[in-house]
C-alpha cells in the first residue's frame, strides 16, 4: 500500500548506508492496523457472509451453494484490486474454524485448545508485570466466563498502585479457580439479526455485571456473550441504585455494536430505574445530576426496561459479584471516575466543616447511620419511624461518597453540625433567598429552609440594620376649611450662609419665608409673633421635633395663644410633607438662580412672587388668589390690555350720548339744592361755598349749615327759596283734586309771573293752601301737546 507523499519523511529510517524513507506501508507504524483494516473493508465492501480482521479472513454461507457464491465474490474482488492470498494458508469447506482465538462452529463461539492450554500451563506469577500478562489472557475469553470477576477479585487487589507485593492464600486459591474455570464447556450463540434481543445487567457493592442474550423462538434465552468488570474506589461510594444505573450504562456501551440501531430488552432488578430510565415517562427535577446524564444517553437507544426479581436475574447477578477489569473500558471509566472524584472531593473540601468531621458524625448520628446503611445496602421497605420520611422518598436521589451522604450534589449535614454550617452560609449576612441558593448548591438537611429563615430572623446584626417595611398606605391631612387655619412650619438650612423658617398655610399653599441667624426658641416665637401680626393666629401648627418646637418656652407661646401644636412621628419626615416639599423648592430655586446675579434679598422676593402668584396642582389655583382672594400685581399684567384708558373711553360715550352740558358752580353763586328731608320741598335755596370734588360742591343752606351735593343735585338760582315749615299739604284736596297736566295750545300762552311775586312773604297763606298739589315722586316739567295734533281743530 503506497504512502501519500506528505507522510513519507515520517517514515523515515537511518541505516549503516543513510537515511532512507519507506514509500509503502511498513510493520510497526502506529496507524498501520487501522489503515489496512479500513482499506480491507473497503475492498470486500457489500459482499454478504465475509469477515476480515486484518490479515485474516472467514467466508461462510447457509449451504454449499451460498459459500461457493461468496467465495467467488471474495476471490474476484480481490483479483480486481490486485490481491492475492496464500493457498498454503487457506482452508476450504470446513465445518469449524479457528478464528481471532475463538473456534467457530454452527453450535456458536467457543474457546481455542491452544489459548486454553496457555492459561492451564501458566506458572504462578512472581510480579505485578507477570500477573499481567496472566489476566490479559484470561480476560480474553471473560466473555465466556459468568463468575470470572469475582474469581479475579484477589488478584486485582495486586495491581493497585503502592501495594507490596504479597501472594496469599486467597491469591493462589484464585489463580487456581481461575484455570478450572477456563476449561469449562461454556458455549456462546452466534448473534443473529433476526432474533430479539436482551440485555440483563446487576451490581454489587464492588463489581458490575451484563449478560447479551438471544430469545429463542421457544422463549429460552441464551448468552451470545458474558461480561463483568470491578468498581472503581469512587465508584464503590455509590448508592445502590446509581451502581444499578452505572451497570446498565456500562453493559450498554460494552455492548453497543450489538444494541445501537435496534429494539432490545433492558432488564434489570432495581425497580426504581423502572420510572427513572423509562422511555415513556419523564425524569424529576430532583432526580441525581448522574443519573439524569445516564437518562440522557440512553435516550439515544430504542429499548424497554423491564423489572425481573433478583432470584430469577441470576446470570447478571453472579457476574457483578464476580466481576473483572475490563481493559476496553478503563478508559472511559477512568475519566469519568476522575470528574465524579473532583466534583465530589470539591464538595466535601469547601465545606465550613471537614469531611472528616462530617464521617464521624454521621457514623455517630443513628438516624444518618442507619441511612447510610440503606443507600450502601439496599432499602428497605417498610419503616416505622416518621424520620425516615425525608430520606425515603429520596432514596432514589441519595449517594454516598467518603462515608458522607449526598443528596444529589448536596452534603446531608449531620445534626450536631449544622449549626456551623448555618453560620457559614450567612456569611457576609446574606438574606434568605440567597442563603437558600447557596444552600442548594452544597448542602441539605430535612427543614433546612425553616432553619435558614429562623437564623436570619434572630440574627441581632440584621436586623440592626434592616431596611424599613414597605411604606404605609398615604394618610392624607384633613383639608382646611379656611386660609390660615392650619399652617406648616420648618428649618431649611444652613443655607447660603443663614437659616429659613419656612411657613405654608395648609389651605391656600401661601407660603413665608424668613431668613434667621438664629434658631432659638426665643427667636423662633418672635418671628412667629411678627407673621401672626400680619395674617392673625392659626387654629394649629404642624412642625417636627427640633428643638425649638418641643422646647416648654415654645410650648407655653402656643398655650397662650390658643394654637393646637402637632409634632410629626420622629426622623419621618414625610409627616410634615407640606413643608418638606416647600423647603425642597424653595433650595432648588435659589440654587437654580445662582448664576442669575443679585442678592439673596432680590432672589427671595423673586421665588415668592412668583410662587404666590403660580396656580397649585391640587386646588388649580394661585395661592394669592386663595388666601387674599386676589392674584398679586406682577410685570405679567402689563402685557396686558390698559383697562383704564378704555374705561375712560366709554365713559366719554355715554357723555356725549346723553348730551349733558357740563355745568361748574363758583363759591359765592345762589343756587337750588335739592332737599331730600321729609315734608319740604324739592328744592332749597343756598349759596355756594367750595368746590370739594371735580362735579360735588359744599353748599350752605342756613348759617353754620353746609350741604354737600353733586352737579346734578344743583340748579343755578338768583331767586331765594324758603320753605315754610308749619305749612301741611291737604291730602284730601290732593285726593278730590288730581292734578291735571296743563296742555299748551295757539291761542293759549305761560302766565308771565315776576320773580317778586314767588317771595314767600309776598304769599298770603290762604292762596298757598288753594294752590297746595300733591307730592310728586319725580321732578315737574313742562307738558306739551304732540305736534301731530296740531292739524286738528278742536
Amino acid at each position: 500500500m503506497e504512502v501519500a507523499e506528505d507522510s513519507r519523511p515520517l517514515l523515515t529510517i537511518n541505516t549503516e548506508k543513510g537515511l532512507y524513507r519507506y514509500n509503502r506501508l511498513v510493520y510497526g507504524v502506529a496507524s498501520a492496523p487501522a489503515i489496512w483494516q479500513r482499506s480491507m473493508d473497503m475492498v470486500l465492501q457489500g459482499i454478504p457472509g465475509v469477515k476480515c480482521i486484518i490479515d485474516d479472513m472467514i467466508i461462510t454461507g447457509k449451504d454449499d451453494a451460498e459459500h461457493l457464491q461468496n467465495l467467488d465474490a471474495v476471490l474476484g474482488r480481490l483479483a480486481e484490486y490486485g490481491l492475492r492470498v496464500n493457498l498454503d494458508k487457506c482452508q476450504f469447506f470446513k465445518n469449524k474454524v479457528s478464528f481471532c482465538g475463538h473456534e467457530i462452529d454452527r453450535h456458536g463461539l467457543h474457546k481455542t485448545q491452544k489459548k486454553i492450554e496457555a492459561v492451564v500451563n501458566a506458572p504462578q506469577p512472581t510480579n505485578v508485570s507477570e500477573l499481567r500478562s496472566f489476566l490479559g489472557i484470561v480476560n480474553y475469553y471473560a466473555r465466556f466466563i459468568p463468575n470470572l470477576s469475582s474469581v479475579l477479585h484477589p488478584l486485582y487487589n495486586l495491581l493497585e498502585k503502592d501495594r507490596k507485593w504479597c501472594w496469599t492464600k486467597d491469591s493462589d486459591e484464585a489463580f487456581k479457580t481461575v484455570k478450572k474455570l477456563i476449561t469449562s464447556d461454556e458455549i456462546l450463540t452466534h448473534y443473529d439479526p433476526n432474533l430479539p434481543l436482551c440485555l440483563a445487567t446487576d451490581a454489587s457493592p464492588y463489581g458490575l455485571g451484563a449478560v447479551l442474550s438471544h430469545i429463542m423462538p421457544n422463549g429460552e434465552e441464551r448468552p451470545i456473550a458474558y461480561a463483568s468488570r470491578s468498581l472503581s474506589t469512587s465508584e464503590k461510594n455509590y448508592s445502590q441504585i446509581e451502581k444499578e444505573a452505572l451497570g446498565i450504562i456500562w453493559g450498554v456501551k460494552r455492548f453497543n455494536t450489538y444494541v445501537y440501531g435496534r429494539h432490545f430488552r433492558l432488564i434489570t432488578d432495581h425497580e426504581p430505574l423502572i420510572s427513572i430510565f423509562g422511555p415513556k415517562k419523564g425524569i424529576a427535577n430532583t432526580t441525581a445530576a448522574r443519573l439524569q446524564r445516564y437518562a440522557l444517553f440512553l435516550a439515544g437507544y430504542n429499548y424497554d426496561i423491564v423489572y425481573r426479581n433478583t432470584k430469577k436475574h441470576g446470570n447478571a447477578d453472579c457476574l457483578s459479584r464476580l466481576p473483572v477489569k475490563s481493559e476496553s473500558n478503563q478508559l472511559a471509566d477512568r475519566e469519568e471516575e476522575a470528574e465524579v472524584e473532583m466534583f465530589h472531593v470539591s464538595q466535601l473540601e469547601h465545606l465550613p466543616v471537614k469531611p472528616e468531621a462530617i464521617q464521624r458524625e454521621t457514623s455517630k448520628e443513628y438516624l444518618l447511620s442507619k441511612v447510610y446503611d440503606n443507600v450502601t445496602r439496599g432499602w428497605s421497605v417498610n419503616f416505622e419511624s416518621k424520620e425516615m420520611d425525608p430520606y425515603f422518598t429520596r432514596r432514589s436521589e441519595l449517594t454516598s461518597h467518603q462515608n458522607c451522604l449526598l443528596w444529589g450534589i448536596r452534603v446531608v449535614i449531620p445534626p450536631s453540625l449544622r449549626s456551623q454550617v448555618l453560620d457559614e452560609l450567612h456569611q457576609g449576612h446574606i438574606g434568605v433567598v440567597k442563603m437558600k441558593s447557596l444552600a442548594r448548591s452544597h448542602v441539605w438537611w430535612p427543614g433546612i429552609d425553616r432553619d435558614i429563615e429562623l437564623l436570619t430572623r434572630s440574627c441581632a446584626g440584621c436586623q440592626a440594620v434592616k431596611k424599613a417595611p414597605p411604606a404605609a398606605p398615604i394618610h392624607p391631612w384633613e383639608w382646611s376649611s379656611r386660609p390660615w387655619e392650619r399652617i406648616h412650619i420648618d428649618f431649611a438650612g444652613p443655607f447660603l450662609n443663614s437659616m429659613y423658617l419656612i411657613i405654608v398655610d395648609a389651605y391656600s399653599k401661601w407660603p413665608e419665608v424668613i431668613p434667621m441667624k438664629t434658631t432659638t426658641s426665643s427667636q423662633t416665637i418672635d418671628v412667629l409673633r411678627t407673621v401672626f401680626a400680619r395674617n392673625g393666629l392659626p387654629s394649629q401648627i404642624v412642625s417636627d421635633n427640633g428643638p425649638q418646637f418641643t422646647s416648654e418656652e415654645f410650648a407655653n407661646f402656643m398655650k397662650g395663644n390658643g394654637i393646637k401644636h402637632i409634632t410629626s412621628a420622629p426622623y419621618h419626615p414625610s409627616t410634615n410633607g407640606l413643608a418638606e416639599r416647600s423647603v425642597q423648592s424653595f433650595k432648588m430655586s435659589m440654587k437654580s438662580s445662582k448664576k442669575e446675579g443679585g442678592s439673596v434679598v432680590k432672589k427671595l422676593s423673586n421665588f415668592l412672587m412668583a410662587y404666590r402668584n403660580a396656580p397649585q396642582c391640587t386646588t388649580n389655583e394661585s395661592p394669592a388668589k386663595l388666601f387674599m382672594g386676589r392674584n398679586l400685581p406682577s410685570r405679567l399684567d402689563l402685557m396686558k390690555p390698559d383697562v383704564r384708558r378704555k374705561v375712560e373711553q366709554k365713559q366719554c360715550e355715554v357723555r356725549e350720548r346723553r348730551n349733558s352740558v357740563f355745568r361748574k358752580f363758583e363759591p359765592g353763586d345762589s343756587v337750588a339744592v335739592r332737599d331730600y328731608r321729609k315734608n319740604h320741598n324739592q328744592w332749597t335755596s343756598g349759596t355756594v361755598t367750595a368746590q370739594t370734588g371735580p362735579l360735588s360742591y359744599s353748599v350752605e343752606v342756613s348759617p353754620g349749615v353746609p350741604w354737600r351735593r353733586h352737579t346734578d343735585q344743583l340748579r343755578s338760582s338768583n331767586v331765594p327759596i324758603q320753605q315754610d315749615l308749619n305749612i301741611q299739604p291737604s291730602k284730601t284736596v290732593a285726593s278730590q283734586q288730581p292734578l291735571k297736566p296743563y296742555l299748551a295750545t295757539q291761542n293759549s300762552s305761560v302766565p308771565n309771573v315776576e320773580p317778586q311775586s314767588l317771595h314767600p312773604s309776598s304769599v298770603q297763606p290762604s292762596a298757598l293752601s288753594n294752590q297746595l298739589v300733591p307730592e310728586s315722586r319725580y321732578p315737574s316739567r313742562i307738558r306739551k301737546p304732540p305736534k301731530h295734533l296740531n292739524d286738528y281743530v278742536p
